[in-house]
């Protein structure tokens, strides 16, 4: 049996009152009349442990022993992730690195603390702006073989999209006028 997995606008509506359940993103577009997008988010409490976090979702999350949820009913996970640090407090913000003894973190002074949450697998409904940002980009698009098949208002989406680059760009090693001779690939030589 496969997991049909909710319809919902967040992780609560997911648990609580889905539009929907859907296994595959096809069924799930035909249920919402409209782009989805699968999505694993965390809600609820933190518990210290898992046993905790166990008993507090019991039914909805499977145990090594006892109860079992039903296949199709496996959407939900507990998990261990780490603890906010609140504001101002040690160990919170922006950590800066420090290079000491030939590394660049220390080990820790102590452990970090974590949190047992419930993360949830959903089928989100995705808005027309945000529907409009997941189309390929027009130069992938073309070279499919359904690209003849286009409605006008696809077409008019992939022209006001903006360009995105196909992969991140490298940064020079060298500059514009600089070579590396292949006698020395060490040395870097101006080149005019």
């Amino acid at each position: 049996m496969t997991v049909l997995y909710p319809i919902a606008a967040s992780p609560e509506a997911a648990l609580n009152a889905p539009s929907g359940r859907a296994a595959r993103e096809a069924d799930a577009r035909n249920l919402t009349g409209g782009e989805v997008e699968f999505v694993r988010e965390l809600t609820g409490p933190g518990f210290t442990t898992r046993e905790a976090a166990l008993e507090a979702y019991a039914g909805r999350v499977d145990v090594e022993k006892g109860q079992q949820v039903a296949p199709e009913d496996r959407y939900c996970e507990v998990m261990e992730v780490i603890a906010a640090a609140k504001a101002g407090m040690a160990g919170g913000g922006q950590a800066e690195p420090i290079y000491a003894e030939g590394r660049r973190w220390p080990k820790p002074s102590r452990p970090l603390k974590t949190a047992w949450r419930l993360s949830v697998a959903y089928w989100r409904p995705l808005t027309a702006a945000e529907a409009e940002a997941n189309l390929d980009q027009a130069r992938k698009a073309r070279r499919d073989k359904d690209a003849g098949q286009l409605d006008p208002k696809a077409v008019q989406a992939l022209a006001r999209q903006p360009l995105r680059p196909v992969r991140p760009q490298q940064p020079l090693d060298t500059g514009l006028f600089e070579t590396r001779p292949p006698e020395a690939p060490h040395i870097v030589m101006p080149d005019e």
